[in-house]
């Protein structure tokens, strides 16, 4: 109790602390402080203030329980109370409703089908209570768990179950896989045995085959009255007792229509005339048209139809404004033309042609003086009506040219058309247009005669002077062209017309004469020369054939307002388009001028040999040569392509003098110390090959040179030739030894080169090969890796050394090699190519895929990787890898290849040779797409089509490509042309993808 008391003492004091101060304060007295409490001294509580937490109910620790009042709950309701929700759905709408609802979803399913033995019931046991907010993290916490478990054995199980797949495939494998093997044995078939095959019969047995349907056919009504009239019982039907067995007649059943007056029997037959006549009156009142037919004519009401489809298809609301305002229009001006027209064509459009025809006429009437107005009325009317309109239309415009060519286009026979053009003359006589179009329906001499009256009334028409002299004999012409000049002294066709005139009577000698005349009086009479123009006309009359005029106009005007310092720039250009329009003499004709003007300019010169390689004869190309080496001794370019024409023809001879003279005007020049040994070694005078490369090589600078000397002679030859000094001379002369079957002569020169040249790659690469080939693959292994001491930036010496690790079967070091060589050069594509057909080739295949797509990073627009790896691909996926590698690298060759692989693996012929094609265009220097596309070719093309690749793989001349490569520089193939090495590899292709 005493306890009690001071626990209250606190809660009273306060109370009446404030009850003692309010009374003071009413008294008026003297405030009372109040007591001080225990309390005041103490800290606050840090929950106080804050809210109660979730699931909290106040006294519940000692003892206290919580109770609701109807007050907390609202009033009672009764269960056929409505619900809140006035879109309840049916169902729901009122209170007992839902709380039924509630009590369904309550109770569990208890049935024995839910039970298990582990889980128990499907449902779960606390499903009615509670969701609380610990409850969803023990569930977060639970999933996690669950999730890393799942996680732990993933690896496992996809393991398992990819296993399991696998064997499940290898027992019961799809049908497409059985028969896989047969289908590829297809290929073998041939027609015959196609045909041979017999068709494969019906098992099921005679019932199944010929099913033997019920037939129904409908009993006519003479049936019916045959057995009638032979009075048998069951044929006649009594109307008192057959209608139901009633002795009250049926209703309806006595009408005078049913029964046939005297008998007591139904007349069959005129029940069924009664039908018919029935079934024709709904036929006809069916069938009756909209213009009161009553027969329907097909094709005619067709065609009404068509007519009525709108051929506008705007909107009305549109088609009626337009035709308000237009009507505005033509009562506010009713002598304007366009008005008229307008409003025509808008009722042509909406199809309405006769309204249209009736204002285009009534417009005629208000504007009987305008040309469009009368045009367009003769458009809208028909033939015959348009033939009275356009004279109606004459009557009133006399003058009007473009009248009179609608009249005789409205003629059919060239006799009115030519008697209405001579009417059209006789008024008027200037036009030019009439005078053509007449012209153009004469025979040649009344043509000739005609334009002769036609240059007197049309004096300055420039097309009728040079109608009249293509007529005119060789004389007559030329007077006809000099009056031309006296009556258009302005015009330069005349010139030119009369120069193509002279060389095609043979004077030639005048044609320069006319020209040069052309540009002086041309200058005289005021007139510009506009150089672009006069090239023109100089392309137009080689097109024509004037191959003289065509030049003599180049001469004159080639130089016409161009500065001295643009000359070479400029007529380069000129001459580059003369080529692409096709004007080939005028580029010559340019070529010509620039080297009289440029007579030691070797690239002119070059560009001008070049012009006559492509498109000029092989002795026109040897003249230019002969005259370009007299201007350009120094030019060594210039003498190998004199000395290969003459190689090329088959005068050896020729060429070896050829090559004489280039010695003289260039000693010790590199290139033709190589042409002169491909010349011998070509053709087969070994010994003369020897001797020049032996010569050559003791040209070549050697140890005993200063260190500085050899230096400063390889940088002052660095910008011409690569590799330095005479580095290819060692490399033909241990080439020649080693084709030729020396192999200890090409040791020894590989050696003595290495010993200039230890730093050149290709050295090595030969010493290791020809070590391979005598199988000393230990001495090859050290050439390698001397070589790559040397040079460890070489791609090709990495590769040589691990396809010997992979020949001698050393996988690993193989592997190994690779690893190394990628870290000695990073993102490089060859390496990474290696190591995935490494990994293929031992049948590695995932290892393959990781390394392409580690691959692909490193290298993300390397086109070789990702050709690759679209073979690398299932067949159904391949095409998808294609599109991906044509994002990446939309213009690589490979790609592009690997595209027309994947169109020709997949048999759509025309595509692939569409890719073939699109391949070569962008690199025709990758031997393997003229090879496959050779090969392709051989296999779906006509010969045509395969002669055509071959000749256009000789043109490119291709040098690179993995396939090509392999097989062009072979020892054993050294002598074959392109034509050769391109059927070589073509052979050796499979159609492996």
């Amino acid at each position: 109790m005493a306890s009690a008391a001071a626990k209250q003492a606190p809660k009273t004091a306060p109370k009446a602390s404030a009850g003692a101060t309010g009374a003071a304060g009413a008294g008026g007295g003297p405030p009372i402080m109040p007591l001080a409490s225990p309390l005041m001294g103490k800290k606050k509580k840090p929950f106080l203030g804050m809210p109660a937490p979730l699931g909290y109910v106040p006294g519940l620790g000692r003892g206290a329980t919580g109770f609701t009042t109807r007050s907390d709950i609202g009033p009672a309701r009764d269960a056929n109370d409505p619900v809140d929700d006035r879109h309840a759905p049916p169902g729901k709408r009122t209170v007992g409703d839902q709380m039924k609802k509630s009590q369904d979803d309550d109770d569990e399913d208890l049935n024995d089908t839910n039970y298990d033995e582990f889980n128990g019931y499907a449902g779960s046991l606390f499903s009615s209570g509670p969701y609380e907010k610990d409850d969803e993290e023990a569930d977060a916490i639970y999933a996690a768990l669950d999730k890393r478990m799942d996680e732990r054995r993933k690896e496992r199980r996809e393991l398992r179950e990819k296993e399991e797949i696998e064997k499940y495939r290898m027992e019961r494998p799809k049908i497409q896989q059985q028969f896989s093997d047969l289908k590829r044995k297809l290929a073998e078939v041939s027609e015959e045995e196609w045909l041979s095959i017999p068709e494969v019969g019906d098992a099921r047995n005679k019932r199944q085959r010929n099913p033997r349907y019920e037939k129904l056919t409908p009993v006519p009504d003479s049936f019916f009255s045959k057995h009638l009239q032979t009075g048998e019982n069951h044929t006649s039907v009594d109307p008192l007792q057959g209608l139901g067995g009633l002795n009250t007649p049926y209703p309806g059943s006595m009408t005078p229509g049913l029964m046939t007056p005297g008998t007591g029997e139904l007349d069959m037959r005129k029940i069924g005339q009664a039908r018919n006549t029935l079934m024709d009156m709904r036929l006809s009142q069916v069938s009756d048209s909209v213009s009161g037919q009553t027969v329907v004519d097909p094709k005619g009401y067709l065609t009404d139809l068509n007519s009525m489809i709108p051929t506008y298809g705007g909107d009305i609301s549109d088609i009626k404004k337009a035709r308000l305002l237009l009507k505005s229009v033509r009562e506010t001006n009713p002598h304007h033309p366009p008005a008229w027209i307008a409003s025509a064509r808008l009722e042509e459009v909406t199809g309405k042609l006769q309204v249209a025809r009736n204002l285009i006429m009534k417009g005629t009437e208000m504007c009987p003086k305008s040309e469009d107005v009368w045009l367009e009325a003769a458009r809208l009317q028909p033939g015959d009506t348009a033939k009275a309109v356009v004279a109606q239309a004459v009557r009133h415009m006399p003058q009007s040219v473009r009248i009179y060519i609608r009249a005789a286009e409205l003629e059919t026979d060239v006799r009115a058309k030519k008697r209405v053009l001579r009417k059209a003359l006789e008024n008027v006589s200037k036009s030019v247009r009439l005078w053509k179009t007449a012209v153009e329906l004469e025979e040649p001499e009344d043509a000739r005669i005609m334009l002769s009256r036609a240059v007197e009334c049309c004096p300055t028409s420039v097309e009728l002077w040079l109608a009249l002299a293509r007529l005119e004999t060789y004389e007559n012409a030329r007077r006809v062209l000099n009056k031309a000049r006296e009556n258009i002294p302005t015009d330069r066709h005349i010139w030119i017309t009369a120069a193509k005139l002279e060389e095609a009577n043979g004077n030639t000698q005048m044609v320069d004469k006319i020209i040069d005349r052309a540009i002086t009086s041309l200058r005289a009479n005021g007139v510009e020369i506009n150089r672009e123009q006069w090239i023109q006309d100089a392309e137009e009359c080689d097109k024509a054939g004037s191959v003289a005029t065509c030049q003599a106009v180049i001469r004159a005007v080639i130089g016409i307002g161009i500065e001295e310092e643009d000359c070479k720039h400029t007529w380069m250009e000129d001459a580059e388009s003369c080529v692409a329009h096709g004007a080939l003499e005028c580029a010559r004709a340019i070529y010509a001028h620039a080297l009289q003007v440029f007579p030691s300019k070797k690239s002119v010169w070059l560009r001008a040999a070049y012009f006559e390689k492509n498109h000029g004869t092989r002795e026109s190309l040897e003249a230019l040569l002969q005259r370009a080496v007299a201007h350009c001794p120094k030019a060594e370019v210039l003498w190998l392509m004199g000395a290969k024409s003459k190689w090329l023809a088959e005068d050896v001879p020729a060429a070896r003098s050829i090559l004489a003279l280039a010695f003289q005007a260039n000693p010790n020049s590199e290139e033709i110390w190589l042409a002169a040994v491909k010349l011998e070694s070509e053709n087969n005078e070994y010994e003369r090959a020897r001797r020049l490369l032996a010569k050559a090589r003791s040209s070549a600078p050697t140890a005993r040179v200063s260190p500085l000397c050899l230096i400063f002679l390889r940088f002052r030859l660095a910008r011409f030739l690569q590799p330095s000094l005479f580095l290819q001379v060692f490399m033909k002369s241990v080439k020649l030894e080693w084709v030729l079957g020396n192999i200890e002569a090409a040791q020894e020169l590989c050696t003595e080169a290495l010993k200039h040249y230890e730093d050149f790659p290709k050295l090595w690469m030969m010493r290791g090969q020809i070590e391979e080939q005598c199988e000393n693959m230990d001495k090859a292994r050290e050439a390698y890796n001397q070589g790559l001491k040397k040079c460890p930036h070489s791609v090709p010496l990495w590769l040589l050394l691990s396809r010997l690790e992979e020949r001698v079967g050393q996988l690993t070091r193989a592997r190994a090699i690779l690893e190394k060589a990628r870290l000695k050069n990073p993102q490089s594509p060859e390496l990474w190519l290696e190591s995935v057909r490494l990994e293929f080739r031992a049948g590695l295949k995932n290892i393959a895929n990781t390394l392409m797509a580690k691959a692909l990073q490193e290298c993300p627009n390397s086109g070789i990787l990702w050709a690759e790896a679209v073979f690398l691909e299932a067949r159904p996926q391949r095409k998808t890898k294609s599109v991906d590698a044509l994002k990446k690298c939309e213009h690589d060759p490979h790609v592009l290849l690997a595209v027309a692989k994947l169109f020709w693996s997949e048999r759509k012929i025309t595509k692939a040779r569409e890719w073939f094609l699109r391949t070569v265009k962008i690199e025709p220097d990758l031997g393997d797409a003229w090879a496959l596309f050779y090969k392709f070719e051989m296999q779906h093309g006509t010969e045509e089509q395969q002669e055509e690749v071959r000749k256009r793989c000789e043109n490119a001349e291709p040098r690179h490509g993995e396939l090509w490569c392999a097989e062009s520089k072979h020892v054993l193939n050294w002598q074959k042309k392109t034509g050769e090495i391109l059927a070589e590899v073509a052979s050796k292709i499979k159609n492996t993808f």
